[in-house]
């Protein structure tokens, strides 16, 4: 008996990405419809006109980040299987990501390795963790009491402490996120007081050391 088609739709702001990924299921899995979005507003949008089986989702696309499109989604679309996709390494990023409801978080070095077994998994209504992210998870368990910093951040203010983090002014960010250089100035000032800092410099030794940029 012939399988129904899948539809999977994957949101990345790289057309060259896209099209990687969309060939490389395609060739594995066979009978899939594959869309395609650039940006988060693209995704919510297909996502309200279509039903998806699965949507892969790039972490980091211009204006509303893969997170807060996840914590949109997770309202509006709760049974909606989400994989993460990002350049950035596992650790904090999945945690936070599978936190918030992903079924699963794929680092873009290794994607091609293990995506298929992973949108395999997740269509099939499993979670696909690595290794190294269901260690830092039971690590997490075990420190409940003492969670990190920016645990206590926004998506929007975990995003512009790590671009921040990353050398970009708070008028690169604004531009970068489409919002006033005045709320790029509200979430800076919001980051000094929820995480107890005076300075970027603190800030992005704070990055650094928990492995939030590269």
């Amino acid at each position: 008996m012939k399988q129904p088609t899948k539809k999977i739709l994957v949101a990345d702001d790289h057309s060259i990405v896209r099209k990687g990924l969309k060939d490389t299921l395609e060739d594995e899995l066979g009978n899939v419809t594959i869309g395609e979005a650039e940006n988060g507003r693209e995704v919510l949008d297909m996502v309200r006109k279509e039903k998806w089986d699965l949507l892969l989702l790039d972490i980091n696309m211009e204006g509303r980040s893969g997170l807060e499109v996840l914590e949109e989604l997770r309202k509006t679309n709760p049974k909606l299987p989400v994989l993460i996709l990002s350049m950035y390494p596992e650790e904090e990023l999945a945690v936070r990501a599978l936190k918030q409801g992903a079924a699963g978080y794929l680092s873009k070095r290794r994607a091609s390795e293990e995506m298929v077994d992973a949108v395999k998994k997740v269509l099939a209504g499993g979670r696909y963790i690595s290794a190294t992210v269901a260690e830092k998870l039971a690590a997490d368990l075990q420190r409940e009491s003492q969670q990190p910093l920016h645990e206590s951040l926004s998506n929007r203010e975990f995003q512009v402490m790590r671009m921040i983090a990353m050398g970009r002014s708070l008028k690169e960010i604004g531009v970068e996120l489409s919002i006033s250089a005045k709320t790029v100035g509200t979430y800076h000032t919001r980051l000094f007081q929820k995480m107890g800092m005076n300075s970027d410099i603190e800030l992005t030794r704070y990055a650094l050391i928990n492995k939030l940029v590269d």
